[in-house]
């Protein structure tokens, strides 16, 4: 009867975790939709900010209509922007960053797919833009509609452009504008004072994005951070749009950046000081849904006849890792990899990162790399599992005498568990033996879906056949019958060929392993398989191509043993 209550209990917990799974993963595991999801952000009227602020002293603007990007692009007064990693321009109009493409990322796996989207002007839906700028006392500066003047057509990596603009006081304001192959544009800002009277200024850049984003897995989650971030206050910080709206003044202020901007999965766009210098910076809500990261320099007093240069950087573009170190490294920009939210386990994560990337950079092909990562993680736990598999074959070989103390002590428990650790320890075996190394794997596990998840690297890699890109979930559903019937099936019923190959591998290694003693723990490890088809089926393919390898690694290790010891494979498993 007990037995009975048991399985009972056993199967709806089982049916219990099916269930919640879905939402748990939702919440803390987001995944891909579908593989050609890519990041989108919307807002209600593409309001655009005023002039430069002080820091944490929030502007405003009067609403813009809202145009197509390319009706407002198509207005003139822009400076072309091309390097190998970005296309783009700069609006003559403010002076502007805003215009930014990303020709290396398509935006979906399409081959017709146009590149990503990075910046977008002022007075589109997703507004989104850097700008280089003054605030001043008793003296005018230039602002959101000033026209400047450019020298040079084309900004490059051998070819940079400089803006100017002078107020009617003496003053003159250039912005010289350089850019390097990837994603790196320096503007050295100046005014020089050839007025009669001294004049007291500020300079800084700022960072405007209209509304967050809209797709469900670009949300801030438990795993993911997607939103405003920074080295501020001398360490990583991760904020969340919520936290600004929350805000009082809708202001978040620091004494002091290294960089700060907003981060989506596999973007970045942040502003950044000069190295070593001294800033004070804010995140702000602004009206109509906006949001701006900026940092402003001290005021200072530039006599007549003198002229100050300050130096500002703005980073648009992807979020590569050795991008990213090679900026945190050579140009001094401090934690700048850290917009990678690797999280506590990044000593764990870049390392698996680096290995399969060099795998997929000597093999050519992502899942391949993956499977290769799979056997080197097995050769390198091998001494461990060979000794947990013999004390699991040793279970199998004193089988007989466990049952024998379960008959014999059947109506007194206490006294059989008792018997049963007797039993274990003289015969120098683990009983935890079966579980141990699927324990060893979840850290492994939990670094591989952060590497698929968030590096860009990873993004859209196909495999093989159906599998075009293993950063998504499979894309062939059963329910639907493989994408003839015109729907998408609930994540919860996503089970797709790799997922019921999971389950197919995982029942086999399963079945190698020796029986439990426990009728419970029998019905149990016959629903696993299955019931971990169902949990793993919405999670990124190549995190299951990564399950299905180790489970079949661990079959032909098995089966090693067995060939090798024959009287195991002999040994009463029921």
């Amino acid at each position: 009867m007990d037995d009975k209550r048991n399985m009972i209990v056993a199967i709806l917990l089982s049916v219990a975790i099916l269930i919640g799974w879905n939402f748990v993963s939702e919440k803390f595991f987001p995944t891909p939709d579908k593989p050609d999801v890519t990041t989108t952000v919307a807002g209600p009227n593409g309001t655009a900010p005023a002039a430069l602020p002080a820091p944490g002293v929030p502007a405003t603007a009067a609403p813009q209509a809202i145009r197509p990007i390319e009706a407002v692009l198509a207005d003139g007064n822009r400076i072309p922007i091309e390097t190998p990693a970005i296309k783009g321009s700069i609006n003559l109009v403010g002076a502007r960053v805003d215009d930014i493409t990303l020709s290396k990322y398509r935006q979906t796996i399409k081959k017709d797919s146009p590149p990503v989207r990075l910046f977008a002007p002022a007075g589109t839906k997703a507004a989104y833009f850097a700008s280089i700028g003054w605030s001043a006392q008793g003296v005018v500066v230039p602002g959101p509609t000033t026209l400047w003047t450019a020298t040079g057509t084309k900004l490059t990596p051998t070819t940079p452009v400089t803006l100017s603009w002078a107020n009617d006081a003496g003053q003159t304001f250039r912005i010289e504008y350089s850019i390097d192959d990837d994603y790196l544009i320096t503007a050295k800002q100046t005014i020089a004072n050839t007025g009669t009277a001294p004049v007291t200024v500020r300079s800084g850049t700022y960072i405007d994005r209209t509304g967050k984003p809209t797709d469900p897995h670009e949300q801030d989650s438990w795993t993911i951070h997607v939103g405003p971030t920074g080295y501020l206050d001398g360490k990583s910080n991760f904020t969340n749009y919520d936290e600004l709206e929350e805000a009082a003044n809708n202001t978040v202020a620091y004494t002091s950046a290294g960089w700060l901007g907003f981060t989506d999965k596999y973007w970045l766009a942040a502003v950044v000081p000069a190295k070593g210098e001294k800033v004070s910076a804010a995140f702000n809500s602004l009206p109509g849904g906006a949001f701006r990261a900026a940092f402003a320099r001290d005021l200072v007093e530039v006599a007549p006849g003198k002229q100050i240069t300050t130096t500002s950087r703005v980073f648009a573009g992807a979020k590569e890792v050795s991008t990213l170190s090679h900026y945190q490294d050579d140009q001094g920009i401090t934690r700048l990899s850290n917009a990678i939210d690797w999280g506590w386990f990044e000593f764990f994560e870049v390392p698996i990162f680096k290995l399969l990337d060099w795998l997929f950079r000597m093999v050519g092909n992502f899942g391949v790399a993956i499977m290769a990562l799979t056997l080197i993680i097995r050769l390198l736990m091998f001494p461990i599992a060979q000794r947990q598999f013999g004390s699991m074959a040793q279970m199998r070989l004193v089988q007989p005498k466990m049952k024998a103390l379960q008959e014999r002590h059947k109506d007194d428990k206490p006294k059989m568990q008792q018997e049963l650790m007797k039993l274990y320890k003289d015969e120098k075996i683990n009983p935890l033996a079966g579980c141990l190394p699927i324990v060893i794997q979840i850290p492994i596990f939990y670094a591989l879906y952060k590497v698929l998840m968030l590096t860009i690297e990873m993004r859209h890699q196909p495999f093989t056949l159906w599998i075009k890109d293993l950063s998504a979930p499979d894309p062939l559903h059963i329910l639907n019958l493989f994408g003839l019937l015109p729907f998408t099936p609930p994540s919860i019923l996503s089970i797709g060929i790799l997922a019921v190959i999971l389950g197919i591998t995982m029942f086999l290694q399963f079945r190698l392993n020796p029986q439990a003693t426990d009728p419970v723990q029998q019905q149990v490890f016959k629903i696993m398989p299955w019931l971990f088809m169902f949990i793993m089926a919405p999670f990124a393919a190549g995190l299951l191509l990564y399950w299905i390898t180790n489970n079949i690694l661990s079959i032909a290790q098995q089966q090693w043993m067995y060939r090798k010891y024959p009287a195991l494979k002999a040994a009463p498993a029921k």
